[in-house]
């Protein structure tokens, strides 16, 4: 008799070993499947949501076939407790896995209204962008001066909706007072700011931020990022360089920046700067001219002048020998790399060739006719009197 009762146990334990192994197989695969949805949808995540109250959500608008696979899958990976707060879009057909992934990885959030806040060399654009889930493309609304003009309404209508998120984006080649300025006028954040950073010390980068976020914190973490990028090119960098401090590379690179757009030219300028230094040359840059003039506030407007390419500033490395003092803007990643692993070239002179790039020469002679055809650009263009050239 308790060798049938035990027998018959255990082929009741084996059947439900069974029917728990189907039903986990069951259920990853209802996990790991395409889902439900026809069409991408926007999914708001509230601040301080619960894996609970998400998962409903999610079924109720048809992105899981069933909330308690959505949560048993989140807690079996670990990551209940990661939702982020956003507004995100979910892909037609996206799995369980897919939308966990979606709600938990971090960043910024994919969907909804995007303001990005840029902060450019000659001014401050806020672009008011929306999700078109027929494209999963954002389209931009409105874009305006944030200094200039007064605040459109197509701005105002949504300025505090909950799935409108921010971004601060700083170009490579701005000062650091222009960084300041423009923060100021950013009405979704909140701070004083009396103090310029140092010049060459903010990252160029895009910083989501959130509106009422303190100006201050903006700033420390742009230089934050900025010090990491240094630091890490700093420890790459090759052998021989002429700078003793990465604060020069620092210097090196913010005129890199400043003298080409053209991303291939980058280690190409930086070998005629390095070339340079190392012949004991002056490095006579026409950007380093304008800094000492405008010291980062703004921009100058115009052509240099002869008699400001001879005045005597510390930036004027028409005049001075050597690096100047300080950065003249704030280099991108780029071009601090660049200037911590230049070409290996012969240049020391080059001169605008009128397509947006550089001509480069080994010789004066060389130069010489480079510069001659940059001249008759010049002419034809109407804009004689602009430099374009270093080392003449």
């Amino acid at each position: 008799m308790w060798r049938s009762v035990a027998s018959n146990a255990l082929t009741l334990f084996i059947v439900i070993l069974v029917a728990v192994a189907a039903l986990v197989a069951w259920g990853r695969n209802e996990f790991v499947k395409p889902g439900p949805l026809a069409q991408p949808i926007c999914l708001q995540v509230e601040r301080g949501a619960s894996l609970s109250s998400v998962s409903r959500i999610l079924e109720e608008k048809g992105a899981v076939s069933d909330a308690r696979i959505f949560r048993i899958g989140a807690e079996y990976a670990d990551r209940a407790g990661d939702l982020k707060f956003g507004s995100y879009m979910l892909s037609e057909g996206a799995s369980m896995a897919e939308v966990l992934e979606a709600l938990t990885a971090g960043g910024r959030s994919t969907c909804g209204r995007d303001v990005n806040f840029r902060i450019g060399v000659t001014r401050s654009d806020l672009v008011l962008s929306e999700l078109d889930l027929s494209t999963n493309g954002f389209v931009e609304v409105v874009k305006f001066d944030a200094g200039a003009e007064a605040v459109p309404q197509e701005y105002l209508d949504v300025a505090d909706d909950a799935d409108l998120r921010f971004r601060v984006t700083v170009a490579e080649g701005v000062t650091s007072w222009q960084v300041v300025d423009a923060l100021k006028k950013a009405e979704f954040l909140t701070g004083a700011l009396d103090v310029v950073p140092p010049e060459g010390s903010l990252a160029p980068d895009s910083y989501e931020v959130e509106r009422g976020s303190e100006r201050g914190a903006v700033l420390a973490e742009m230089a934050r990022r900025q010090e990491v990028r240094l630091a890490t090119a700093w420890a790459e960098r090759a052998d021989g360089l002429p700078y003793a401090t990465p604060e020069e590379a620092l210097i090196m690179a913010s005129i890199v920046e400043k003298e080409t757009g053209v991303p291939e030219e980058r280690r190409q300028v930086a070998s005629v700067f390095v070339n340079r230094l190392e012949r004991g040359m002056r490095l006579q840059t026409d950007p380093t001219v304008i800094y000492g003039i405008t010291k980062g506030e703004g921009v100058l407007g115009r052509g240099l002048r002869q008699s400001e390419l001879r005045r005597e500033t510390p930036w004027n490395t028409y005049v001075i020998d050597g690096l100047p003092p300080t950065p003249i803007a704030n280099p991108g990643r780029l071009a601090i790399e660049a200037a911590l692993n230049p070409d290996t070239t012969d240049y020391i002179f080059f001169v605008a060739d009128g397509t947006g790039g550089h001509a480069f020469a080994v010789t004066l002679d060389e130069h010489n006719r480079n510069v001659a055809r940059w001249r008759a650009i010049e002419a034809s263009q109407g804009t004689e009197g602009e430099t374009g050239v270093q080392g003449e």
